[in-house]
């Protein structure tokens, strides 16, 4: 095992962070909600399932 050269509890400094805290971007709106792509998908399924619903009893 090697000998370790810093004390401990220490980071050594080859290890330590060098990285500055990132800017948040504005929040995108509606356009970046999962909930509102998840219903426009089921809306979207819905229709389509309707449609071959109503073709089978003779509706279109």
């Amino acid at each position: 095992m090697a000998i370790s050269l810093t004390p401990p509890g220490e980071t050594p400094p080859a290890e330590g962070c060098i990285s500055e805290a990132h800017v948040e971007r504005a929040d995108g709106g509606i356009w970046e909600h999962p909930v509102f792509w998840a219903m426009v998908v089921m809306l979207g399924s819905a229709v389509v399932a309707g449609y071959f619903i109503a073709r089978v009893f003779g509706f279109t």
